[in-house]
């Protein structure tokens, strides 16, 4: 047998003479290999596989992978040729008062990429060697620019939003639950009846990520929920709670609406491209400067521990003590936080000798001007 230059072809030649096999005898009732889809083909594929969250985010991004590759298969791109394109992406991304220089267009494009390539992997499509967007660094993350609202900057946007447009009742409503749950607005438009717990005064909110969690609420906005849900047309438990007068659900572009009338009565909103997710800037801050990390992290609906070790386990908070925030936010009861779970130290010398219950509630209403609303 002549020796190959190849070590490793050598040991295969090897082995398999040593087996008896020929190498052709290995291709002998072999299935034979799909074939490799088109961006064209697969998008469609993987669209319809993916849950809604991740189709919207990614769907603008596909559409310009296809419009540059469509007609060639999923192995022939490189990785600099992903890299090529991301930097395209990231030239072409359309400037606002708020842009990053086309940071976030690059990073969502490389991310709709690998979503691509990971379903092929599974699929057996490519190999995870042969994957090029996993070989594609994404763009570092600046620090973002939102940061929580001052007493007077709330009042005012909460003054606008209740005294101008074609449904201040709605939009009122709307910036409540926001500023109360520190939702997202997913979570919001996702609202059903059967998601209200007025009992107990919880909402059940489903958010990015296939993400779940009960957060309390006022008893103030809980009535005012099924009042909203009562009053324009709501019937049956999967029906969304966030109506147009007409009964009509809302969609996110009652958020776009709303920010851009609130952008044009108050100039720094539009300047700074201010949106709901400052609002839960906001309440999260209050929260974390007067209960704690864990209290706000649990208030965020964040999972829990991975970016913060195993002791996040033991130390992560209850919901009593999301309740009690809540409380202290609004200024009003709440069912779940109880005055013998308001604290800490003092609460084992309660258990040990029945002699205290640990601090009152706070006095007044220190937290964002939300009793107002």
């Amino acid at each position: 047998m002549a020796i190959s230059a190849d070590p490793e072809l050598a040991a295969a030649r090897l082995l398999l003479s040593r087996l008896g096999l020929r190498p052709e005898q290995l291709l002998e009732g072999a299935p034979p290999a799909e074939a490799v889809p088109t961006f064209d083909e697969y998008i469609d594929r993987v669209s319809d596989a993916v849950n809604d969250g991740t189709r919207r985010a990614y769907s603008t991004y596909w559409e310009k992978i296809r419009a540059a590759w469509g007609t060639r298969r999923l192995d022939e791109p490189t990785a600099t040729e992903v890299n090529t394109l991301a930097q395209r992406v990231k030239d072409d991304a359309l400037v606002r008062s708020n842009s990053r220089g086309g940071r976030s267009a690059a990073e969502h494009l490389i991310s709709a990429m690998r979503c691509l390539y990971k379903h092929a992997e599974a699929d057996r499509l490519i190999s995870a060697a042969n994957n090029p967007a996993i070989r594609v660094p994404k763009p570092r993350r600046l620090a973002s620019n939102r940061h929580s609202l001052p007493d007077h900057q709330l009042t005012e946007i909460f003054r606008i939003a209740t005294t101008t447009g074609d449904d201040p009742d709605l939009d009122g409503l709307i910036l409540r639950l926001h500023l109360e749950t520190a939702c997202r607005r997913a979570g919001a438009l996702a609202l059903t009846k059967a998601d209200l717990d007025p009992e107990q005064s919880l909402i059940h909110l489903h958010e990015k990520g296939e993400t779940d969690r009960w957060q309390p609420v006022s008893p103030t906005l809980m009535r005012a929920l099924l009042d909203h849900f009562a009053h324009r047309g709501g019937q049956h438990p999967e029906d969304k709670i966030l109506r147009y007068r007409r009964g009509r659900p809302i969609t996110h572009r009652r958020y776009d609406y709303l920010w851009q009338r609130l952008g044009k009565h108050l100039r720094w909103v539009a300047v700074q491209q201010v949106s709901t997710h400052w609002l839960r800037h906001t309440t999260l801050t209050w929260v974390e400067r007067r209960f704690g990390y864990a209290v706000a992290r649990a208030y965020a609906g964040h999972e829990d521990g991975r970016s913060i070790g195993t002791t996040a386990t033991y130390v992560r908070a209850q919901i009593y003590e999301i309740a009690l925030a809540l409380s202290t936010l609004t200024g009003e009861p709440h069912p779940l936080a109880l005055p013998a779970m308001t604290s800490s130290p003092d609460t084992l010398t309660y258990w040990r000798h029945h002699e205290t219950a640990g601090p009152e509630l706070p006095a007044g209403n220190p937290g964002p001007s939300i009793t107002n609303a």
